[in-house]
């Protein structure tokens, strides 16, 4: 699909078509990335994007501890009661 950019403001963009968008699963919040001399636009993805998946691949590895060994705090030594 041939189209051409436009200006907005100080910058320039390309109007993407509703079935475009739709065909590409595109919501609000988008990623950019320039490759090879191609401007690639992608859905964005979540911050903790398979985080989950992880912990549990760790987990059933036996690698989910922690790394530094906990450090007592003043309230452990002065005013933690049992």
């Amino acid at each position: 699909m041939k189209t051409r950019l436009v200006r907005i403001g100080n910058s320039r963009g390309v109007r993407l078509p509703k079935t475009v968008i739709a065909q590409a699963g595109l919501a609000d919040e988008v990623e950019l990335d320039v490759r090879d001399g191609a401007v690639i636009i992608a859905s964005a993805s979540s911050a903790r994007s398979g985080w989950a998946n992880a912990a549990r691949q760790m987990r059933r590895r036996d690698e989910d501890r922690l790394l530094d060994a906990p450090l007592p705090t003043h309230f452990d030594e002065k005013e933690w009661r049992w």
